[in-house]
């Protein structure tokens, strides 16, 4: 991999300190990743998408400091966190929901979900609706019942791990699933460097290639969709193959006219890679319209 050369703020926001912290969750070890300078600011989490871990948001998660503490998540199966032998949407929200209180959040609390996180992250925020403020899909397509993929994205696109002989082997073998083409490689390097662990034979993915063997899908995210009662703001790749027109159409009409839906020009699946000054801009223009408005969403 050609390094492209870091870019200023890239390094200040690594430079910006965080704690690494662990609650247990149903028996099993979740870490998570917390930036906090003011106990009294609401709570933002940060959730991975599949195969991923909490190091995805690590460049990201300072330039929301002004308002909120930010936690970013392991979630079981992923990044540092422990295994499970059975997944469940309900676990997984317990866990969004444990490392939340582990970190002292309040009822303010609003989640930002990308890819599998923001299925994660819808329904959280139907079972735990009493402690958010809102929730943020990111290039998370909710599909019509009858949406035909050319290739469905719940088949997992993770293969069977395999062992590398050297940490630099394994980091030569990194690559983004489902697969795209991303010019800012010094993001994929750092990711990469912190998705490896050492095992007794050598160098593998942290992530538990297994999960989805043991994970069953809902059917009705439509349904799970409309009944949310907290604010909902969508925020996607303008050139992503997961997130086409016709799904942001199906959303918004599922949704209302009131929920904030924002393209990033030029961005694939993985957006914030792609884009991440883009994607942080947008972000907190939706974050801050939150803060200086009220729900226009009337639920019963």
């Amino acid at each position: 991999m050609n390094i492209k050369e870091q870019p200023g703020w890239f390094k200040r926001a690594l430079a910006v300190p965080y704690k690494d912290k662990t609650v247990i969750c149903d028996g099993v070890d979740i870490h998570y990743l917390l930036w906090s300078d003011d106990t009294t600011k609401p709570g933002l989490v940060l959730v991975h998408g599949n195969g991923a871990h909490a190091h995805w948001w690590t460049f990201l998660a300072p330039f929301f400091m002004d308002h909120y503490q930010i936690l970013a998540i392991d979630l079981s199966g992923a990044g540092d966190s422990g295994r499970r032998s059975r997944y469940t949407t309900e676990a997984f929200a317990a866990e969004i929901n444990a490392a939340a209180d582990d970190a002292g959040f309040g009822n303010d609390t609003i989640i930002v979900g990308h890819s599998f996180g923001g299925y994660i992250t819808l329904r959280t925020g139907l079972l735990y609706r009493h402690r958010l403020e809102g929730v943020v899909l990111v290039d998370s397509a909710v599909r019509p019942p009858d949406f035909e993929w050319e290739r469905d994205p719940r088949r997992s696109p993770i293969k069977a791990k395999r062992i590398y002989e050297s940490f630099n082997a394994a980091l030569a073998r990194f690559r983004l699933m489902p697969p795209q083409d991303c010019d800012n490689s010094y993001l994929l390097d750092y990711i990469g460097r912190h998705s490896i662990m050492e095992v007794d034979e050598g160098w593998t993915w942290k992530f538990d290639d297994t999960m989805f063997e043991k994970f069953e899908f809902g059917e009705n995210m439509h349904e799970d969709l409309a009944k949310l009662k907290v604010r909902v703001g969508v925020v996607y790749g303008e050139d992503s193959y997961l997130f086409s027109q016709e799904i942001a159409d199906f959303m918004f009409e599922v949704l209302d006219k009131s929920v904030p839906f924002v393209g990033i020009p030029e961005a694939q699946h993985h957006l914030f890679l792609d884009q991440p000054l883009a994607f942080v801009s947008s972000l907190r223009t939706l974050l801050a319209e939150w803060r200086h408005s009220r729900p226009q969403r009337v639920h019963p």
